[in-house]
């Protein structure tokens, strides 16, 4: 089993944005592949369909035990950008067996569909993974198992190409937000 580390936010300082990009895709993202139980990450940006939250970046790690390591615990954070962190969200998700760093790659040119039940009450998020598992196959739902449990479930979709797939039905997508996100970094692989 696989479980998927998903962090979302926004930058609230456009004047230190770059500077952030660097330090997070470079520094910070190599300084987490160093860490136990780390396998891959990639930090994407939304490109289309809600770009309410701009950044997504999706970590592979073996177990959650990941998280609990003093490593970990030291060095998690935004640093000293996090003054400047908005909308944040760290939600720990189960995946598919094995390690799905592949199934989330997002080569140059290529798209990540996201749909997170970010408004689904909660007596209604399995009837609605269930209906949606049955009419996008092409979609891996994945449901929470740990961290802030703030969303329930998402559901990830790499595509090769900027093409986004049709947006969910109207029946089945309220209170799911969909976002189509581009990578601004390559998947980096633990050593």
């Amino acid at each position: 089993m696989s479980f998927v580390y998903a962090v979302r936010c926004n930058f609230s300082r456009p004047d230190l944005e770059d500077g952030w990009n660097a330090w997070y895709s470079g520094p910070k993202l190599a300084e987490m592949l160093t860490q136990p139980f780390f396998l891959s990450g990639q930090r994407y940006r939304a490109a289309g369909l809600d770009q309410t939250i701009t950044y997504l970046t999706l970590w592979v790690v073996e177990t959650p035990e990941a998280f609990t390591t003093p490593v970990y615990k030291k060095n998690w954070g935004f640093a000293e950008w996090a003054p400047h962190i908005t909308d944040w969200s760290r939600n720990l998700y189960r995946g598919p067996d094995g390690d799905v760093s592949a199934l989330l790659d997002v080569p140059p040119g290529g798209a990540l569909y996201f749909a997170a039940f970010d408004g689904v009450p909660a007596p209604a998020v399995e009837s609605r993974r269930r209906a949606l598992e049955a009419t996008r196959e092409d979609i891996i739902w994945m449901p929470v198992v740990g961290l802030d449990r703030s969303v329930p479930i998402i559901g990830v979709r790499t595509s090769a190409e900027r093409s986004q797939p049709p947006p969910l039905p109207r029946e089945l997508a309220a209170g799911i937000r969909e976002t189509i996100y581009r990578s601004i970094t390559d998947r980096a692989r633990a050593k």
